[in-house]
């Protein structure tokens, strides 16, 4: 009686670890990106509780970015104009928008949009 071989080929498994390493390609270029945002949301984080009450918007924008080197956020990915004041339902919030580009192989790279908002305690100061 014969039995019958049962399992992959080596064509089979060359094709499947192909593809894991792309997918495992991709994941080691895309997250680092998330791991800054998750600085950046830290770092908003605890300027929401420290609050904002009499400072200028670009003192918020300092502080802000001061906190984001303590976060290990490169100084290319956010600049001052990402980072805003305005009214949101709870009151003022803290925005921040930014885009990260993230180059993955030859002329093709990934443009990854990051945008939170967390509501602060106090006023802004108007700009002097």
């Amino acid at each position: 009686m014969k039995s019958k071989q049962s399992g992959i080929t080596l064509i089979g498994f060359i094709v499947v670890l192909a593809v894991a390493g792309f997918f495992a390609y991709m994941a080691m270029k895309l997250v680092p990106a998330y791991s800054e945002y998750a600085g950046v949301v830290k770092a908003m984080n605890q300027m929401a509780t420290e609050g904002v009450d009499g400072k200028t918007l670009d003192q918020v924008r300092r502080e802000l970015i001061r906190k984001l080197d303590f976060q290990y956020v490169d100084d290319a990915t956010i600049s001052p104009s990402d980072i805003t004041m305005g009214q949101g339902a709870s009151g003022n919030e803290l925005r921040v928008s930014y885009d990260k580009e993230v180059p993955f192989m030859y002329n093709i790279d990934f443009l990854i949009h990051f945008q939170k908002s967390v509501p602060v305690q106090g006023n802004v100061a108007p700009a002097q």
